[in-house]
C-alpha cells in the first residue's frame, strides 16, 4: 500500500529515508491523478522493502509542493539520499516509472 506523506512526515519518510523514494504529488479534484493512483499502488506494492512509494497531496502541503516547485499535477518525484533523483509529470505508463525506480534502486 502507497503512503500518505504530509508537511508532518515528509522530512523522516522522505528525505532520511533509507531506500529510494517515488512521491506521488496529487489532487483529489485532478482526473489524471485519479488514473495514475492504481498505478502508484501497483508499483508500492511490487517494491515493498525496496522502494517506499507514497502519495502527497498538493491541497494539504502546498510548502512541500512550492518547495519542490510542483506547478503540474500528478508530478512524480524519484528521492534517493534526500535529493530528488528524476522527475515525471502527467500521467505516464507504469513502466516508464518502473524503468526509472529500476535505475536508482
Amino acid at each position: 500500500m502507497a503512503h500518505k506523506f504530509t508537511d508532518d512526515n515528509f522530512e523522516q519518510e522522505v528525505l532520511q529515508s533509507q531506500v529510494p523514494v517515488l512521491v506521488d504529488f496529487y489532487a483529489d479534484w485532478c482526473g489524471p491523478c485519479k488514473m495514475m493512483a492504481p498505478v502508484i499502488e501497483e508499483i508500492a506494492a511490487e517494491y515493498e522493502g525496496t522502494v517506499k512509494v507514497g502519495q502527497l497531496n498538493v491541497d494539504e502541503a502546498p510548502n512541500i509542493s512550492s518547495k519542490y516547485r510542483v506547478m503540474s499535477i500528478p508530478t512524480l518525484l524519484f528521492i534517493k539520499d534526500g535529493q530528488v533523483v528524476d522527475t515525471v509529470i502527467g500521467a505516464v505508463p507504469k513502466a516508464q516509472l518502473t524503468d526509472k525506480i529500476e535505475k536508482i534502486k
